[in-house]
């Protein structure tokens, strides 16, 4: 069996929701939804998990989370840190949180050796959502083709304010551009406000979008390397007010036409803690998944 990786970004610290997202417990047991995570790629086919964490936070990650996995599947830790960067290191003394997205999966880089999934640490994706990216990753043959797990936005909404999602535009079952946006609820549509200052625009409450959720073969690693540097080479007022952010490389790299985007459209329960008041309801919907047998109530006795 050829190795897969599950790339887990848990290093951000959650400003909306106000503290460590990634270790709030969730489950029956104390369970987080890392855990789950886990659990649903491990059932997939997946042979490796890769946290992607502070370094202060890797004692927490260790004796928690790490413990329970250890003796299920093959875990690494990978440090994303502000001085982690291949030029302008500098800039890392004037920085007061990490460099984005594509830092963090640059910082698993060395413990991956076969193709991989990224995810967030905060985000229920359910079992089919694993499911069809290891279906991918085993049959599509495709040097420079990818993929992208979605969900109809409203699935992942929140009930206590907006959100930032991709959306994504879509030819067929190729996803064309994705769009990083700011998006708020109103009765029947949506408004996605782009985060790179473009125009404003309705939407459906059905249309598609991205929650960091990604199966690449391998060789993505040189577009997020390349990206990454010419992010550092802009002026340093830009680097140190911006992020380098996956999408943007996956929308930089499907204008040129170099990359294939498939859309994997998610039957899967997405669940998400953007803000704290979301912890109740994600809690529920986890205890009546565990209620009708879908995960049992001790994870990983």
């Amino acid at each position: 069996m050829k190795e897969k990786t599950l790339v887990v970004m848990a290093a951000g610290m959650g400003s909306r929701f106000g503290g460590l997202k990634q270790i709030e417990p969730v489950g029956p047991n104390g369970e987080f939804i890392i855990d789950y995570s886990v659990y649903d790629a491990l059932r997939a086919g997946f042979t490796k998990v890769v946290f992607v964490i502070k370094k202060d936070l890797y004692d927490v990650f260790s004796h928690t989370i790490g413990k329970r996995l250890e003796k299920k599947i093959k875990v690494c830790y990978a440090f994303q840190e502000i001085d982690n960067i291949p030029i302008k290191k500098y800039l890392a003394n004037r920085r007061n949180k990490p460099w984005g997205t594509v830092q963090a999966v640059l910082s698993a880089r060395p413990y991956v050796l076969g193709d991989f999934v990224v995810i967030n640490a905060d985000d229920f994706y359910g079992y089919d959502s694993y499911v069809k990216a290891s279906s991918f990753l085993d049959n599509n043959y495709a040097a420079n083709t990818y993929a992208c797990i979605t969900f109809p936005y409203q699935v992942t909404s929140s009930l206590f304010g907006s959100v930032k999602r991709a959306v994504c535009f879509l030819r067929e079952d190729n996803i064309l551009k994705l769009v990083e946006s700011s998006m708020t609820t109103y009765n029947d549509y949506v408004l996605a406000v782009p985060l790179n200052g473009d125009k404003a625009f309705k939407m459906e409450l059905n249309h598609p979008v991205s929650v960091n959720m990604f199966a690449f073969k391998n060789n993505f690693f040189q577009y997020l390397d390349d990206y990454f540097r010419r992010f550092l080479e802009n002026d340093d007022e830009f680097v140190l007010n911006n992020e380098a952010l996956l999408p943007d490389v996956i929308k930089e790299r499907l204008e040129t036409g170099e990359i294939v985007l498939k859309n994997l459209v998610s039957d899967g329960i997405w669940l998400g803690m953007t803000y704290k008041d979301d912890l109740n309801g994600l809690k529920n919907k986890i205890g009546e998944m565990v209620k009708k047998g879908d995960y049992p109530s001790e994870l990983w006795k």
